[in-house]
Formats: C-alpha cells, sequence, structure tokens
C-alpha cells in the first residue's frame, strides 16, 4: 500500500495497514509503580529479601497482576502495588525501574514521557524521600541518553494522608533536576482534592504544575474542586466528566456549566481506557466516554496508566482507540499533538518535539 493511501484509512482498516508501535507517541500518565517488568519484580525481591511475592515464574506473576487489577474497582486494583513498591526501596532499585522505562517507551515509539510516582511510598527501607527522588531522576536521566526519549517527573501526594504539602515542596525542590509537576492519587471516594487545597497553594504559589486524579472513581464534584479549588491545570482520568453533558433526541450535545467551562479552557483530559475499564471507571469500552470527547473538541490524550496492572502499551491503547472510535491517521497524530502540547515541559521542548518528532514522523507516513 502507498504511504499515501493511508490518509483514506480508519479503524480497523487503519490498524492493519500500519505498524503503530513506530508511530511517535506522547505519554503523561503512568504510574512509576505500575509498570514493572514481571521479571524485575522478581529480580529486585530477590535481590532485597522481599518474600511477599505470589510466584517466581515471570508469566505467572504477569497473569497474577493482570488478574487482580481487572476486578472492576479501584481499591482493589490498587491491590497489587504492595508488592511492586515493596521491591523498589532502595536507590538502586528505583533508578533501575525508571531506567528500564525509558526503555520500554523507546521500544514503544514513545517520543516523550512524564511518569509519576510517590516517594513517600519508597521509604520503608530507610530511604529519604529526598533519596528516593534522586534515584528515579538518576534513572531517568540515564534512560535519555541510552534510548532518546525525553521525559519528565511528576510527584505525588496520596488523597488519604495528611502530607500533601510535604509532597508538594518535595516537588518544588527538585523542579531544576527535572521534577516538572505535582499529583494528587490514590483512593478518590472519601478523599475530595480540597483537602489538599494548601499543598496546591504552595505549587501554584512556586508557578509551577499540577495535575489532579479526578473523576475516575467519584462524580463531578471531583472534577470541579479539582479545578476551582485546587487549580488543575491537566485532570487524570475524568471520566466521570460525562455526567454533566446530556445527547440530544437530534444528535447534538448539550454541556453543563463545568464541562463547557473544561471545554471552552482547553483543560486536558489524560484519558487510559484499559485501566479505566479495570477499575470500573468505565463498564464498557465501546460506550468510554473517550470518543464522545474526542468528537466534540475536549483536549483528550491517551495514556496507559499502570502498563504492569492493565496490562497495556501506548501501542495497545492507541490501537484500541482506533478500532472502537473509528480513528484516522490525522486523529491519531492529533491525540499525540494534544498530549505535547499540555506537557509540562518547557515551551521550547515541546515545540521541538512537535516539529522535529511527531509532525515529521506522521508526514513521512503521508509520503509527504
Amino acid at each position: 500500500m502507498k504511504n499515501a493511501d493511508l490518509t483514506d484509512l480508519k479503524g480497523k482498516d487503519l490498524v492493519a495497514a500500519l505498524d503503530f508501535r513506530k508511530l511517535p507517541k506522547v505519554l503523561l500518565h503512568e504510574h512509576l509503580d505500575g509498570g514493572l517488568r514481571p521479571s524485575t519484580v522478581i529480580e529486585l525481591a530477590r535481590e532485597n529479601g522481599y518474600t511477599g511475592l505470589p510466584t517466581e515464574d515471570a508469566g505467572e506473576l504477569a497473569a497474577w497482576f493482570h488478574r487482580g487489577a481487572q476486578r472492576g474497582n479501584l481499591p482493589e486494583y490498587l491491590e497489587g502495588f504492595a508488592h511492586t513498591c515493596g521491591v523498589m526501596q532502595t536507590e538502586e532499585a528505583l533508578e533501575r525501574v525508571a531506567y528500564e522505562f525509558m526503555e520500554d517507551m523507546k521500544e514503544d515509539g514513545v517520543v516523550y514521557a512524564e511518569v509519576r510516582f510517590a516517594p513517600l511510598l519508597h521509604t520503608e527501607g530507610g530511604l529519604t524521600q529526598d533519596e528516593a527522588v534522586r534515584a528515579a531522576l538518576a534513572g531517568l536521566r540515564r534512560g535519555e541518553k541510552d534510548f532518546g526519549v525525553k521525559w519528565g517527573l511528576i510527584i505525588c501526594a496520596l488523597r488519604h494522608l495528611n502530607t500533601s504539602l510535604e509532597a508538594a515542596e518535595l516537588a518544588i525542590r527538585w523542579r531544576e533536576a527535572g521534577v516538572v509537576g505535582f499529583d494528587l492519587a490514590g483512593g478518590e471516594s472519601g478523599f475530595p482534592p480540597k483537602k489538599h487545597v494548601d499543598a496546591f497553594h504552595a505549587i501554584q504559589r512556586a508557578n509551577f504544575h499540577i495535575t489532579i486524579h479526578a473523576g475516575e472513581a467519584f462524580g463531578v464534584e471531583s472534577i470541579w474542586q479539582a479545578l476551582q479549588y485546587c487549580g488543575a491545570h491537566r485532570l487524570g482520568h475524568a471520566t466521570r466528566l460525562r455526567d454533566d453533558m446530556e445527547v440530544q433526541s437530534d444528535g447534538s450535545l448539550k454541556l453543563g456549566s463545568l464541562a463547557q467551562y473544561v471545554l471552552d479552557r482547553r483543560v486536558p483530559l489524560e484519558m487510559c481506557l484499559y485501566s479505566n475499564l479495570h477499575t470500573g471507571a468505565c463498564h464498557d469500552l465501546a460506550q468510554h466516554p473517550f470518543g464522545l470527547f474526542f468528537r466534540n473538541g475536549f483536549r483528550v490524550c491517551l495514556n496507559t496508566d499502570d502498563r504492569l496492572m492493565s496490562d497495556t502499551t501506548m501501542t495497545k491503547e492507541t490501537i484500541l482507540a482506533a478500532e472502537l472510535f473509528d480513528l484516522s491517521l490525522a486523529d491519531v497524530e492529533k491525540l499525540n499533538l494534544n498530549a505535547i502540547k499540555s506537557a509540562f515541559a518547557p515551551f521550547d521542548k515541546r515545540i521541538d518535539i512537535i516539529f522535529n518528532s511527531i509532525k515529521p514522523g506522521y508526514a513521512a507516513l503521508r509520503g509527504e
């Protein structure tokens, strides 16, 4: 097939004609402790004396993580992180996981990736949070040198704890070394974003970047608080924004005031298709609000969330979206342009990636 013919293809026909792994992609929402290689989990457990794994066979362990994560609710989805965090309690382990993340990104066609973690979860073996951040940054820098992928690190606070201000100050302290933003993660129900407003005010006063998990396991109120109390620049998941929209009998979309605000202000929505199915944020992938959001001009992008738990990659997420929502090559390019425009990287780096990686990559596929 001639490259020019690709512009006429959509959905499954496009998937059949292209090696999606080679498409330039941008990833904004992935958890460092949710994307380990099963073999690495086993090796780190042996090295560090961690005895909690259900099996030491890599294939069986991968299947165990996948089964455990796919029970339809967020609390059970999060249970597997006890094991990944359990083996990430040394500087060497954190640096290795971060380095392997970068290698995996290269193999997946990702040209820019933001990865996030909560340093507090990696202090059980005696590390300080600063040491945990330093180790992760070292792995990311070494990975960029070897694999050429650009990156940023996001520091997560945990919404069920009262340590978010400390996490915010940690993020600010390391911003010159590669930390690009601040997030609030963890079980959503019962832990509203506004409880952490002091942390977000500290980030705002430092002219820094905010993304918040909101509207995944709780409703529109969580999204509203993330934006209007906490000043979020991006929203993680935000599937429940669908609740502030109504499809009319003529097919037109009636937006509530919050959905209209998100659309008008171009608030980026970090969507994670497979993960949303596994956590119960979406009960049917064909009905995932991604399609409705994308068709109506919301700034959405595709992400993996937790590659190990959800057995996914950016290639898989992109193929799934293309097949379910009949995407064209131009649509896939737009999703990645949405992502890089919404990245927390400095402006000049975003421009460089747009014009030297993404646009040339898709132009070559079109035969331009």
